[in-house]
């Protein structure tokens, strides 16, 4: 698999969260969340792609603000300043 497949992947994995729900970096890039992250950092992705639907492992935001209004008014819920994953997480389907 080339990296383009790879990030083509990703980009696939993260376009299929729905609204209202998040997944980590892990759960889009399994093994290789750092990967995720530093595509998404790129800014090289499409424009369809709801980057901010993709959190942290502990449920925090690697974005901040732009992040959280985002996952606000699509009604993700939180636990103080973090994503409650238990409510708002769909895990990676092996």
């Amino acid at each position: 698999m080339t990296i383009a497949d790879r990030h083509e992947e990703i980009i696939d994995a993260i376009r299929a969260i729905p609204e209202g729900f998040v997944r980590t970096y892990g759960d889009v890039s399994p093994g290789a969340p750092r990967l995720s992250a530093r595509l998404l950092a790129t800014g090289t992705h499409p424009d369809d792609v709801p980057w901010w639907r993709v959190v942290r492992a502990d449920g925090s935001l690697a974005v901040g603000e732009e992040q959280r209004r985002r996952l606000w008014v699509e009604g993700v819920p939180f636990k103080g300043t973090r994503v409650d994953l238990d409510l708002a997480r769909i895990p990676h389907e092996p």
